[in-house]
């Protein structure tokens, strides 16, 4: 009887699966039958690659091409292996400054809704950007309104309780704008730097130049800390702190002030670092916070133990040097974080940024252990501001028109969009060929899916033929001159075609 039941069963269910197959072949819905014993998904569908491609004549960006079919073959003559085995540091995110100027753009030249889509596009996830990270000022950088600090005294007045400090130059724009960009992304990373402390405290009595008393350092560290605070009853956390922006550098027309190796070790080991050890949740204090042709710069401040113990990491600036900085660094202190603070595009550099940024800063930078990445101002005007001294001819990741709200979207974006859209946060960067002149790549595995992506710059000027081999996968492609391609995978699995464009 149980084997008679078993095949009445049997045949009841067959009779259902014939007549659900029909209906669905008379409604034309595909059918998806399961493989038979013994195949393998490559035998039913060849797995392939999907490709974005940018170049640098702007005829394409970020625009979805063919995927590219794959092979079996030995990898070990490719141009590019890689090999998922030995890995490196674990991806944090990119993202972009909202500094003074950029809020006030926001909050100021875009209606609400216009508002609601830019950030939405800025900071929420693929088709947008998936920017993760972001970075303020602590007072007034050159990309603000007018020169301020958050304590601000009559000249020859000092406060050393703090008794005046207050946010309220940050309530207008800055706050408004963070709050909505963490109602997009609530785990935003959020970075925060002083150009200068207040005037009172400094050799000059003033927000431009000098440096800090000694007398003061303690003050400051406290002012460091306060700001922490009150920004945190605000609802922005802040998840790393930097001690000084670019402090071997004394602007001469913005705040700006400079902080020996010396100065910063005593700051962060004798007061910052105490002060925020319990705090919760815990700010990061990250070193540095300049260019990468002074390693020996953050090298001293690690060599001070008492500081060393407080610093999670080394932030680092774009305009001089080059990013193999990073890697010295970091082989000297392998613990330590690696992160870029501060890069931005300009006039200077007209139609050429995509590849320097691709290329240079982010490509250089994340083979030189960075963990994140973040661009100068997320959007700045058509005249290059508003600013208040300073550069007169920076870019912003995007362009802000001032009359109509219209955004306009720099090489930059897209340099960024290669790597923000596609490398998620937790992702791993694996080994891969050091390839180059013209030929650069770096590779990371993503944590969830473990779906591969590959980035790769080609310089030159003509096309150049390129091989990768990852495991028992391999393929080919021809890049365009002058481009940058992103390639993403998951070995296993399949992917379809089509295309995407972003704005």
């Amino acid at each position: 009887m149980k084997q008679r039941r078993n095949a009445s069963g049997w045949i009841a269910a067959a009779l259902v699966a014939l007549l659900t197959a029909g209906a669905l072949a008379a409604q034309q819905v595909p059918v998806h039958l399961p493989l038979a014993r013994g195949s393998s998904p490559a035998a039913a569908t060849a797995p392939t690659v999907e490709l974005w491609l940018s170049t640098q004549d702007r005829r394409l960006r970020l625009t979805r091409q063919p995927d590219i079919p794959t092979g079996v073959s030995a990898t070990a003559t490719a141009d590019i292996v890689i090999d998922t085995s030995r890995t490196f540091q674990t991806i944090v995110g990119f993202g972009a400054a909202l500094t003074d100027s950029s809020s006030w753009l926001i909050q100021h030249r875009l209606t609400e809704r216009q508002r609601n889509v830019f950030l939405r596009e800025m900071f929420g996830p693929p088709p947008g950007l998936a920017l993760n990270m972001t970075r303020l000022t602590i007072g007034a950088s050159d990309f603000s309104l007018q020169h301020y600090s958050l304590d601000d005294r009559p000249a020859g007045q000092t406060d050393p309780g703090l008794q005046h400090f207050g946010i309220a130059p940050d309530l207008r724009d800055v706050i408004p704008t963070v709050r909505e960009a963490l109602a997009v992304d609530p785990r935003l990373h959020i970075i925060a730097s002083p150009w200068s402390a207040p005037a009172w405290m400094k050799t000059t009595d003033s927000l431009i130049g000098g440096t800090l008393l000694r007398q003061d350092e303690s003050t400051f560290a406290a002012y460091l800390v306060k700001y922490v605070d009150a920004m945190r009853g605000h609802g922005i956390p802040i998840w790393a702190l930097t001690v000084q922006n670019e402090p071997a550098f004394q602007p001469g027309t913005y705040p700006g002030m400079e902080l020996t190796p010396a100065a910063r070790a005593r700051i962060i080991g004798q007061y910052l670092g105490p002060a925020l050890a319990n705090h919760e949740p815990r700010t990061r204090i990250l070193g540095w916070d300049h260019n990468w042709d002074a390693p020996d710069q953050p090298l001293s401040v690690l060599g001070d133990n008492a500081a060393a113990r407080y610093i999670d990491g080394i932030a680092w600036h774009c305009y001089a040097g080059d990013p193999g900085a990073q890697s010295r660094v970091h082989q000297a202190f392998p613990h330590k974080d690696t992160y870029v603070t501060e890069c931005s595009g300009g006039e200077w550099a007209k139609n050429g940024e995509l590849l320097w940024f691709a290329r240079d800063l982010l490509l250089g930078s994340l083979r030189n252990w960075a963990r994140g990445v973040v661009y100068w101002n997320l959007a700045l005007d058509e005249n290059h501001g508003p600013h208040s001294g300073g550069c007169g001819d920076c870019k912003g990741l995007v362009t802000i028109d001032s009359r109509t709200g219209a955004v306009s979207r720099n090489d930059e974006y897209y340099a960024f969009a290669h790597f923000s859209r596609f490398i998620l946060p937790g992702a791993v960067r694996v080994w891969s060929t050091a390839t180059g002149p013209d030929i650069r790549n770096v590779a990371f595995r993503n944590a969830g899916d473990g779906a591969l992506v590959l980035v790769v710059t080609n310089s030159g000027k003509v096309a150049h033929g390129i091989s990768v081999g990852q495991g028992k996968l391999s393929f080919r492609y021809n890049m365009p001159a002058e481009s940058v391609a992103t390639f993403r995978w998951n070995p296993g699995q399949f992917t379809h075609g089509g295309r995407e464009t972003l704005p």
